[in-house]
């Protein structure tokens, strides 16, 4: 991997990675039925179909404005277009434990000066903003489900952990003074996380923390939205707060399973939750394809098609 780029080898098995886990989502479709998932989409319409993606565009583009911020507070701004291409590059390895490999954008930042501790930090920021606001819309409908306490209680933890580590002066200066009394891998990263933790202080200024939350609350809620709008088009008749609680709950589920992009953790509260609203099995999972196809699987497609451009693009 040389200037922010996968060598031929790297490209292809990563492309493949996707491709082997795009197989596997088709496999549950076809284990659910894939006659009522067809049946679903011809349910929902060509209309139906546009508004759920265009849903889906818009927590694309609120995220990347956030992203934009984060680079700006760390004092490492980058051109729209450009910033643009890699951040959707990043959608390509969504599919990651986690998401663990939407990292990969440093490496394409790295051609535009970027160091690899300021856009750790912009993401680290990013996955915490998320489950901030992921988090906040569970509350909207956990009276209606006080089983999912568990799960709730569990995002709250790991923010307040995340929030903690960042946070703490100490942590940082025991990390760079451990640093310092040695050179071996273990000390470099040390040096590395302190110096992450302390680029990310940049990010969570109150005035950012406050501007970052209200984009991830519209950006995730748009999708929650786009969720309640399928099962209204299937005649099923939740609620909006229900659909947002059932979306937010399966998305935290995901998140803190670090399953790769949550898949099979997220369905099954899905799918879980709207049976026990009363909706019958193939149409819950039918909703649940459905509406995967046209978020996650959606942006993957995305991801990969920018990760192609990016690769073909020379640093300006």
């Amino acid at each position: 991997m040389t200037n922010g780029q996968l060598s031929g080898w790297r490209f292809k098995a990563l492309i493949l990675s996707i491709i082997a886990a795009a197989a596997g989502y088709l496999g549950f479709s076809l284990w659910g039925g894939w006659e009522n998932v067809v049946t679903a989409m011809i349910m929902i319409g060509g209309t139906g179909t546009l508004i759920a993606l265009a849903l889906s565009l818009l927590n694309y583009g609120l995220r990347f404005v956030r992203w934009q911020l984060y680079l700006d507070a760390l004092g490492h701004p980058v051109s729209w277009p450009v910033s643009l291409r890699i951040y959707l590059s990043g959608f390509a390895l969504t599919t990651t434990p986690g998401k663990a490999g939407e990292i990969f954008r440093g490496v394409l930042l790295k051609r535009y000066a970027v160091p690899g501790s300021a856009s750790f930090a912009a993401f680290i920021s990013e996955r915490l903003s998320d489950l901030v606001a992921i988090v906040l819309l569970t509350l909207i409908g956990l009276t209606q489900y006080p089983q999912a306490q568990e799960i709730v209680l569990a995002g709250i933890v790991a923010v307040v952990i995340a929030l903690a580590c960042t946070s703490s002066i100490t942590l940082r200066n025991m990390l760079e003074h451990w640093s310092e009394r040695g050179s071996g891998r273990l000390h470099k990263l040390a040096g590395q996380i302190g110096l992450m933790l302390s680029q990310a202080r940049s990010c969570h200024s109150p005035q950012l923390i406050v501007y970052a939350t209200l984009i991830s609350l519209i950006a995730w809620g748009a999708e929650g939205f786009a969720f309640y709008c399928v099962l209204q088009w299937l005649d099923a008749d939740p609620t909006l707060s229900f659909a947002l609680f059932v979306y937010a709950l399966s998305m935290l589920a995901g998140a803190l399973s670090f399953l790769p992009g949550g898949l099979g953790g997220a369905e099954a509260v899905m799918i879980s939750l709207l049976v026990l609203q009363g909706m019958d099995t193939p149409a819950a999972i039918a909703a649940t394809v459905f509406i995967r196809l046209t978020t996650l699987w959606f942006a993957v497609v995305i991801g990969v098609v920018a990760l192609y451009r990016s690769q073909k693009e020379a640093p300006v």
